[in-house]
């Protein structure tokens, strides 16, 4: 099956060829020789399909996380994961008695990973047994649920983080770093395109149902969130427009194509391109009064490739999950403050400009946003 998953991995294919031996030896380097005895987070991945594999995998090389438990509602699956991960079955869950979690204290926190509209309840259920949550983004379908989800875990003393995996990668920081010190000036323009070609129709990600819309709840929001981080503010107007040529692949709901516009505070503006129906679009471009910053790739899961102004970026490419679970470590155990922030109040501002956009193009009208 055709996925953002497969996308993601296909869209750097090139860059990991050339550069792959480097880097592997890199990451191993950085991961081993680095001695680490504080606290770990044990974790239970909620989801055990195409990404949760991806995440479970990449923890094997944490040193302040450590996989424990599991929740599926296919019990061949957790049968695999339990012998793949040393998992013991009193760590081990199904979608109707996860709530006895409350009563394990090898579980620290569970990473959810099923579908969009599934998040909300399942969330707050982790959150009523106590337990603090990591959402896969988008941290659900609507403004709305996250909200509840955002009150619901505040209630349960809880914290809420959800998966920004490119709020910790380096070539990313870099550029942030380089806009929050002033090296580029005042920024003018912001560029993000996110997209490829979707396979399989009959997948969740085309079920509204499922997945509350098409393309923009899945790749889109990595240019609405990314212009917020590279911008570095805060949009207050958005504008968009929906092209769809194929309404029996895309249905009512589920959108195809949109670009969208953002206007900031500042007079800067940013134009973006979510898409399930054209391939080769991963790039996120900021202009600046004395120079100028792009990633492309820009969200793929790596090696990440960006240049700026004063030449190419090199830092180091680590395999995004392990970085986020451990700085997530971080967070939850030693309250860690992220660059960028990955927590539900963070996801919420991408919801509202969610919403915003589908009523933008409902309405083909300018839709003010307050943040």
């Amino acid at each position: 099956m055709n996925s953002r998953r497969d996308f993601l991995q296909k869209i750097t294919a090139s860059a990991i060829a050339i550069q792959l031996p480097n880097f592997v030896l890199a990451s191993c380097n950085e991961t081993n020789n680095q001695h680490y005895d504080g606290p770990v987070l044990r974790v239970a991945i909620m989801g055990l399909g195409s990404y949760g594999n991806r995440v479970a995998e990449a923890m094997q090389s944490c040193k302040k996380a450590k996989l424990v438990g599991v929740i599926s509602g296919t019990p061949s699956k957790i049968k695999d994961w339990q012998s793949k991960y040393n998992i013991p079955e009193k760590n081990c869950y199904n979608y109707e008695n996860f709530d006895a979690i409350k009563n394990n204290p090898d579980i620290d926190v569970v990473y959810v990973i099923t579908p969009n509209a599934l998040h909300k309840d399942q969330v707050i259920r982790v959150a009523k047994a106590g337990k603090h949550v990591i959402s896969e983004k988008p941290m659900s379908i609507n403004a709305k649920d996250g909200q509840e989800m955002i009150n619901a875990c505040k209630k349960a003393g809880v914290k809420l983080l959800v998966g920004y995996r490119m709020h910790f990668e380096p070539k990313t920081l870099e550029i942030i770093r380089m806009r929050k010190e002033g090296e580029l000036g005042k920024i003018l323009f912001f560029q993000g395109q996110c997209g490829f070609t979707i396979g399989d129709p009959a997948q969740w990600r085309l079920n509204k149902q499922l997945a509350g819309g098409g393309a923009m709840m899945d790749i889109g929001i990595y240019a609405i969130n990314g212009a917020r981080y590279m911008v570095g503010e805060e949009p207050i107007w958005v504008t968009a427009q929906e092209t769809k040529t194929n309404r029996e692949k895309f249905k009512d709901g589920v959108d195809e194509t949109i670009q969208f516009q953002f206007g900031f505070p500042s007079g800067a503006v940013a134009s973006c391109l979510s898409t399930y129906n054209m391939n080769n679009l991963d790039r996120f471009f900021l202009d600046a009064e004395k120079g100028f910053a792009e990633l492309q790739p820009s969200t793929g899961y790596g090696p990440i490739k960006g240049r700026t102004n004063k030449g190419e970026l090199n830092q180091l490419h680590v395999t995004h999950q392990t970085v986020q679970m451990d700085e997530m470590a971080g967070i939850i155990l030693e309250g860690k403050q992220p660059i960028v922030p990955v927590d539900g109040e963070e996801a919420l501002k991408d919801l509202k400009i969610i919403d915003a956009i589908f009523l933008a193009v409902k309405t083909g009208s300018k839709v003010d946003l307050k943040l």
